[in-house]
């Protein structure tokens, strides 16, 4: 009884029969290799697979992990209980009260033996004993209702002796079944080995691409990590804008506070001083007394001259404070909004660099653009300077100077490429139009109005400049790396060039209405440029 339940556990419930060659999905069912496969397979074309035996979903195709434990038990079993599996399917055919798994199979009698009756069967030769069959029709021929002894190779097809001697056979090269089995056997397993080695091939593959995935999934999560750090900074850096800017105006609105409060006090007791004055002359004013009124001092001594001369001075003095103040407020927080704007500004360049949506641009540099005393590697990523001429034909398009422009030209978009400077005393990386002269100084990268460029080299003692149409800036920045990025974006007119260190640093950006496709364009002296990117 216990053998009984436990097959019932073996059993894949597609087939109904024990598991061959079991795998799981990831709800944790088991089933047959084969026969998930084939359900999978009707359920391709509709976006949805799920588990036969609990309905779950899953969006992709599912992965089959084979269940090696599984696997084992079922082989265990089969090995300790021999006839479990031959009981649900070819029986005895003599054994009629209780079903008793067959051993052979005779052909003659069209019937399967146990081993009981298989002591006791016909050892005649016409009684052809064969592996347990149901289908024991199939083995004669359905003309002649002899057995199958023969394999005629040119009709691929298993016939009797009459078909041979006598039937439709007949003349036909014919083989023993076993040497015609034998053969395809050997064809068989030649095709097994190829299909296994294009299997073991498949799962390489296939565990390649789980690499690439869980690489992937690693990098990607190791990206939002860093841009959420990024994005971390940038908010501390505004919040700490904001706090700068609130406490200069705070402290701006203080200042102007306490010296408009000192001047409004002034005014409020020349404002009581002249309120008491004015009421003294309203009562003279009302005397009928004409004595009275007249030895009073004149209403001209009521206001004395130098005082009077002070008031207006003071009211001068006041309102010009209200003005200036008015004045340098308005400077103050003009200066505020423009430090906020260049500093937001600044803080977006690093954001659009750092997190640029697109790839790198694939960047090969044009052989036939180089001049004689550059080396261009193999992989048109690498420009060197060599005393050794190479001995290129001398062209309209080949500069004079050693420099070289890419065969990769821009007329839309956004791009970005980087450069690793090695070894290099003098060098430019920059972009120019393909009208760039090729020949005299005016050929030279950002010393034209068809050509920008990053430069370091002697002829500014070493010091980073950037160049165009022979105006240079000379920059502020201490520069400490050799590699730098050159971000292009067609349709705003900006090319902009950043250090690659931690945090990218950005050097310059020049403005221009791009009228021609735009090349990247490379001057080396004594060292080399490599582009990096994409191989």
């Amino acid at each position: 009884m216990a053998s009984v339940v436990l097959r019932k556990e073996l059993e894949c419930s597609i087939c109904l029969t024990l598991y061959t060659d079991p795998v799981t999905l990831r709800c944790g069912h088991n089933f047959c290799r084969v026969c998930i496969d084939q359900f999978l397979n009707t359920q391709d074309g509709s976006g949805d697979y799920s588990c036969p035996e609990c309905r779950e979903e899953f969006q992709e195709r599912p992965t089959l992990k084979r269940n090696i434990t599984l696997c084992n038990v079922v082989e265990n079993f089969l090995s300790t209980h021999p006839h479990q599996e031959e009981i649900t399917g070819i029986c005895c055919t003599y054994c009629i009260h209780s079903p008793v798994p067959a051993v052979r199979s005779c052909l003659h009698c069209e019937a399967s033996l146990c081993d009981n009756h298989l002591r006791v069967h016909s050892k005649g030769p016409e009684h052809v004993l064969t592996d347990p069959s149901t289908s024991l029709e199939t083995r004669k021929c359905s003309v002649h209702m002899k057995i199958l002894e023969y394999y005629c190779t040119e009709d691929a097809a298993c016939i009797c002796v009459s078909c041979s001697l006598a039937g439709e056979h007949r003349g036909h090269r014919v083989e023993m079944l076993e040497e015609a089995s034998e053969k395809k056997k050997k064809k068989l397993r030649n095709v097994l080995q190829k299909l296994i080695t294009k299997r073991k091939k498949t799962e390489e593959r296939v565990q390649s691409l789980e690499d690439r995935r869980r690489k992937a999934q690693e990098k990607a999560a190791g990206e939002a990590e860093r841009v959420t750090a990024q994005f971390t900074d940038i908010r501390r850096r505004v919040d700490d804008l904001e706090k700068k800017v609130l406490s200069e105006i705070s402290r701006w609105e203080e200042k102007m506070s306490l010296s408009l409060s000192d001047v409004i006090q002034k005014l409020e007791i020349k404002k009581d001083e002249l309120s008491r004055k004015m009421r003294h002359i309203e009562e003279l004013c009302n005397m009928t007394d004409p004595l009275t009124v007249l030895q009073e001092p004149d209403t001209g001594d009521l206001c004395d001259p130098e005082e009077e001369g002070g008031d207006e001075d003071t009211g001068g003095h006041d309102g010009g404070d209200e003005d200036t103040g008015g004045h340098d407020g308005a400077d103050r927080g003009a200066e505020l909004i423009s430090h906020i704007s260049h500093t937001l500004s600044a803080m977006i360049r690093d954001i659009n660099v750092t997190f640029h949506v697109q790839d790198p641009a694939d960047i090969l540099l044009d052989v036939n653009t180089a001049d004689n005393n550059l080396r261009i590697s193999d992989d048109l990523k690498t420009a060197t300077w060599t005393e050794i001429r190479q001995n290129r034909p001398e062209t309209a398009e080949r500069f004079l100077y050693p420099q070289v422009m890419s065969g990769t030209r821009f007329t839309s978009g956004r791009h970005y490429w980087d450069v690793d400077i090695r070894r290099s005393g003098d060098w430019s990386v920059g972009m120019c139009y393909p009208s760039i002269d090729r020949r005299g100084l005016q050929s030279y990268i950002g010393d034209n109005n068809k050509s920008w460029c990053l430069y370091k080299g002697l002829a500014y003692n070493n010091q980073f400049s950037v160049i165009h149409d022979s105006k240079v800036i000379r920059l502020p920045h201490q520069i400490s790396s050799d590699r730098f990025r050159i971000c292009l974006d067609y349709e705003a007119g900006q090319l902009s060039f950043y250090e690659l260190c931690d945090p990218i640093r950005h050097l310059h950006t020049f403005t221009a209405a791009f009228s021609e496709p735009l090349h990247a364009a490379l001057f080396v002296h004594d060292g080399s440029i490599k582009i990096s990117g994409r191989s």
